[in-house]
């Protein structure tokens, strides 16, 4: 993950999500292969905002279509290198996410994985009730991620695979150079005719 012209964020960040898939059952279900990794960066570095999405690439129940004010929508397909359609869209938001404590980007990175459907069909997990993508308690559903944060590191992962996360993000670029990675443009809803 670091090269000659610097360190590869979301090289790492893949590995790290890798391992988490690997070591936690509840994860087993990602396919990591099928998981774009990527970042963009901030307007700003105030702690408050997004430090990390999950975009699904399908509708509810891994549709390729959704209805909206009568009209019928897609979204953009992508691929991988392979051919491989990439489901799922998971974006780091820098310098934010690496400005955060280690077990805190821990947990969004567990959070954002925790979208990924049980069924891993491009859809997201889904709630029952008005508040389908974070349950009826999103304290309750904090907590849950920092307990499973907390289990990946007792599982005893490399501390070579995850050190970097121990940094802001000045004392990253600072120990590695330039910081790059993966982008994309995330995909916009395609109104079909």
């Amino acid at each position: 993950m670091v090269g000659d012209s610097g360190f590869n964020f979301t090289a790492a960040m893949r590995r790290v999500c890798v391992d988490v898939v690997a070591r936690l059952p509840d994860f087993r279900h990602v396919d990591m292969n099928r998981v774009a990794v990527v970042f963009a960066q901030t307007r700003n570095r105030s702690a408050y905002g997004t430090y990390a999405t999950l975009t699904p690439m399908r509708f509810e129940g891994g549709s390729l279509f959704t209805m909206k004010r009568s009209n019928r929508y897609t979204v953009r397909r992508f691929y991988d290198e392979s051919g491989s359609e990439l489901l799922y869209i998971l974006t780091f938001y820098m310098p934010r996410f690496m400005d955060d404590d280690l077990v805190k980007k821990l947990s969004t990175v567990i959070h954002e994985l925790w979208h990924i459907s049980p069924d891993f069909n491009g859809d997201i997990r889904r709630f029952s009730g008005r508040c389908y993508a974070h349950s009826s308690s999103q304290k309750n559903y904090d907590a849950e991620m920092d307990r499973l944060a907390v289990r990946w590191l007792d599982a005893a992962p490399p501390e070579s695979l995850y050190g970097f996360l121990k940094y802001r993000f000045d004392e990253l670029a600072k120990n590695y150079g330039r910081v790059y990675g993966a982008k994309i443009t995330q995909p916009k809803l395609i109104r079909c005719a």
